[in-house]
């Protein structure tokens, strides 16, 4: 939820100075519009394969109506407004921004929720606010909601100096330095202006479980209640000539990384290199334009962009889950991978829409084999099963059983080998207390991992 904006990307190449004034030309060779604000947090999430919600506020004028065009395959509650759309004009030469006009971008007076909109918020597993300083963050009502889910969902808050301070209780907020030090000096007096200092001002005024100030290509700083310091997060080095976008990728990823049950420094870390490859992808420039014909707005996509195979599996079931699609989970150690595994799995994505792989981690593995497996470690196993067509994420669990991930997942079938056949499976009554059921595929026989690891064993 939060603020949108229009953004005009109009790039060129410069090559002479103006005869007017020393200022650079710049040979219009390409017109882009996006969604910025929320609305570039909404698509890239979307463009991902998520499934996402975008609560706003949009004006009924020709920028408006073209966000709603460039928000196509992003589920759009949105309140109206009586204010002009802020739209964003940049100029960019080459990679490099050279000016940037804002227009209708003034501070506007708080606007009204509809109970749409409320709703909405209610429903997610988690939130993003968004704030770009037009006054959506402020509404009492919606504030009230945040503090409520706060306790229940993460919520990341990303603030704006216009904008008021963060709900308390929210899981992290993601200022920038810029904005971390501008705060906490509002808040204190002689704060020094270092990430780490101004960290630990913030945490107390806003009273959230973390703030994590990102510092640019210096990565970010992790501060949490009850830590004695901040934590360094680094980030890879990249050759970024535009910055835009990439707090908008941090906050869409920490969302995915919390939802897929990480803990925050991990998820931390992940975002902050999952914003540094944005970057070093070309950042905004490089995202593909919207096609409004491909993904009618207001319906949110139900699988994985093409090409792209995801690892977070309970974002994938709660997708197909609203879709009306069934999801299909699968479980084991997967430690060679041979034909006997590839039927299987092959045979239990055609029960229903999805299969998720619960894959015992590289320690449970140790614990249920022995010291010497398992041979491939768990990232390995987990690319290797992501490569097949018939599987679609892949959920890593560190326990002896998968129950755990099973509670987490709920899916609508649970497949196990043949080799059951004939017996109740151990995860039976535990799938069947939310409505699923358990079923085995064929079991091939003289193929298994035992096998493999002897024949290899032979010839090493």
């Amino acid at each position: 939820m939060g603020d949108v904006m229009l953004d005009v990307d109009l790039s060129g190449e410069a090559t002479r100075l103006s005869p007017d004034a020393p200022v650079p030309v710049v040979d219009v060779s390409a017109i882009r519009r996006r969604a910025g604000g929320a609305g570039l947090v909404a698509r890239m999430l979307a463009q991902d394969g998520w499934p996402v919600t975008l609560v706003t506020v949009l004006g009924d004028d020709d920028a408006g109506n073209q966000l709603r065009t460039h928000l196509a395959g992003v589920r759009v509650v949105a309140g109206t407004s009586s204010y002009s759309s802020p739209v964003k004009t940049r100029i960019r030469a080459g990679s490099h921004p050279v000016v940037r006009f804002d227009q209708g971008c003034e501070k506007t007076p708080v606007p009204d929720v509809t109970p749409a909109m409320l709703r909405a918020v209610e429903k997610a597993a988690v939130v993003i606010v968004a704030d770009y300083g037009r006054g959506l963050a402020a509404n009492p009502q919606l504030r009230d909601l945040l503090a409520r889910l706060a306790a229940e969902v993460p919520v990341i808050w990303d603030p704006h100096p216009s904008g008021p301070d963060p709900v308390p209780g929210v899981a992290v907020v993601t200022p920038n330095i810029s904005e971390a030090t501008k705060a906490a000096q509002a808040a204190a007096a002689n704060v020094p202006a270092s990430a780490e200092a101004v960290s630990q001002v913030l945490l107390e005024r806003w009273r959230s479980q973390a703030v994590l100030v990102t510092k640019g290509e210096e990565g970010a700083v992790l501060l949490r209640q009850g830590d004695s310091s901040p934590s360094a997060v680094p980030a890879p080095r990249v050759e970024a000539g535009d910055p835009c976008g990439a707090g908008d990728r941090l906050a869409a990823s920490l969302a995915v990384h919390l939802l897929a049950g990480r803990d925050l420094p991990e998820a931390a870390a992940l975002a902050v290199h999952d914003a540094a490859d944005f970057l070093a992808a070309g950042g905004v420039s490089a995202l593909p334009d919207t096609d409004a014909e491909d993904t009618p707005a207001g319906k949110p996509r139900t699988s994985p962009a093409p090409g792209r195979r995801t690892t977070e599996p309970l974002l994938l079931a709660r997708s197909v889950r609203e879709s009306g699609g069934k999801v299909v989970a699968t479980g084991g150690c997967f430690d060679l991978i041979h034909a006997g595994h590839i039927r299987s799995l092959a045979a239990a994505r055609e029960l229903g829409d999805c299969l998720i792989v619960c894959l015992n981690s590289d320690d449970s593995v140790r614990r249920l084999k022995g010291p010497q497996r398992p041979i491939i470690g768990q990232h390995d196993r987990a690319e290797l099963l992501l490569a097949m067509e018939c599987v679609d994420a892949v959920m890593i669990f560190d326990e002896d059983t998968p129950e755990a991930a099973l509670d987490r997942l709920r899916p609508d079938i649970w497949v196990k080998g043949g080799d059951y056949k004939g017996s109740r499976l151990p995860e039976a009554d535990l799938v069947e207390s939310w409505g699923g059921r358990c079923l085995t595929v064929p079991f091939h026989p003289a193929r298994s991992t035992t096998g493999l690891a002897d024949a290899l064993a032979k010839v090493s």
